[in-house]
């Protein structure tokens, strides 16, 4: 029986340290619908690092000018995802970064985040970054934002699946040969 293409969340931050805020938060969710918000920091975000921003490409000043407020964006999030259950692949900073974005706003999430590696499988998680590579490169997304971020994940765990009931690229163990299974003792049957 195949399994459900997961709802997935993904966020952009100021840093990467303990000051650190967000300042995109993006969703796909399994029937195709996408969202996607920047985020204006209130008055005590201060925290910027410019190697973060090298990476997302969003400056303080496109979020003061096009950011929406931490109130419609958590009243979005909440209406949009109310007692969903969506996963992150960078859970351990994305889901703090949510409760920073809640507690500002002074408004309880009614939507839940888990850890991504809680649905992977074994043979899901070997395969991830060769699967995911491909994705990127045929998905030509050229903006690194936080809604194109969750779907190339989502495609990623969809194809994942995929996969497991199919052989894999070839490329697949050229490009992380250390991923490989070990080498099953004489006699022992692999698991399909």
């Amino acid at each position: 029986m195949p399994r459900e293409t997961p709802a997935i969340i993904d966020l952009e931050a100021s840093g990467f340290g303990a000051d650190s805020y967000p300042i995109e938060v993006g969703v796909a969710l399994p029937d195709g619908t996408r969202f996607c918000s920047l985020i204006e920091p209130v008055p005590d975000w201060t925290h910027w690092d410019c190697q973060a921003q090298s990476i997302h490409q969003i400056s303080r000043a496109e979020l003061h000018h096009c950011g929406q407020s931490i109130f419609t964006v958590t009243r979005n999030l909440n209406q949009l995802l109310h007692g969903q259950t969506l996963y992150s692949d960078g859970w351990v900073v994305d889901k703090p970064w949510l409760t920073t974005l809640f507690y500002a706003a002074r408004t309880p999430m009614t939507f839940f985040v888990s850890p991504l590696e809680m649905i992977l499988t074994d043979h899901q998680m070997r395969h991830w970054h060769a699967i995911k590579e491909r994705v990127i490169n045929e998905l030509k997304l050229t903006r690194h934002r936080a809604s194109n971020d969750a779907y190339i994940i989502q495609e990623t765990y969809r194809r994942s699946v995929l996969a497991e009931s199919a052989p894999l690229h070839p490329s697949d163990h050229l490009i992380r040969p250390a991923a490989r299974p070990a080498p099953l003792p004489h006699g022992v049957e692999p698991k399909l």
